[in-house]
């Protein structure tokens, strides 16, 4: 019996640990679904201040790899994101509270500003705030942008400097910048491309 009860404890103390996890997923995702003005790249600083740097669910290279992953995937970034740290944090489950906590703040605002825009958009208060929140969101896409590149460049070290630069990633991202922008492919040539540039110069290229 005392063991019987014991084993109903742990499994209680489980339960109550795994329904936190998800309310805390929840809730930090709902707080980025309700803050993310501009698209799915401008939740990208969000998502990375709260899962990042306020609780610690991932590391800042899982993070990068995070939304390499999320790239590459069909659907938006940030929901992409969203699922990939659910499921990284708590699984299945968490996939699904994570995902439905940063879709339902997003699809309220959008449903009401929607019927706002359309029905006052030739007030100059409107106008003003579409001024206002163009650039802003610019500037938190650069930054999660800047972050990412200073990672893949050099590493979680501090201080930039030429010894520690990583030059092949510099090459693949200015190879990929630069046809990006003489040529204008479909992106998801430039991701293939470099995941089997790299897969030749990291796997293959040592093995020979």
């Amino acid at each position: 019996m005392w063991l019987y009860r014991r084993r109903f404890k742990s499994a209680a103390s489980k339960e109550g640990g795994r329904k936190v996890i998800y309310l805390m997923l929840f809730l930090n995702f709902f707080q980025i679904g309700l803050f993310s003005i501009g698209g799915g790249y401008a939740a990208i600083p969000l998502i990375k201040n709260r899962i990042v740097e306020v609780n610690n669910w991932i590391t800042m290279q899982e993070f990068t790899d995070l939304i390499t992953i999320a790239e590459m995937t069909p659907g938006p970034i940030a929901i992409n994101s969203a699922t990939f740290v659910g499921t990284h944090v708590a699984g299945i489950g968490g996939a699904v509270v994570s995902t439905v906590g940063f879709i339902l703040p997003a699809s309220v605002i959008v449903m009401t500003l929607a019927f706002i825009y359309y029905k006052y958009k030739t007030m100059s208060i409107i106008e003003g705030i579409m001024a206002g929140l163009r650039p802003a969101v610019v500037g938190l896409i650069a930054s999660a942008a800047l972050a990412i590149l200073v990672l893949t460049m050099w590493g979680e070290v501090s201080g930039i400097n030429i010894t520690n630069t990583n030059f092949i990633s510099l090459g693949i991202f200015s190879l990929g910048l630069l046809l990006l922008k003489r040529f204008k492919p479909n992106p998801i040539y430039i991701i293939l491309g470099s995941g089997l540039l790299g897969i030749f110069i990291y796997y293959v290229i040592p093995l020979l």
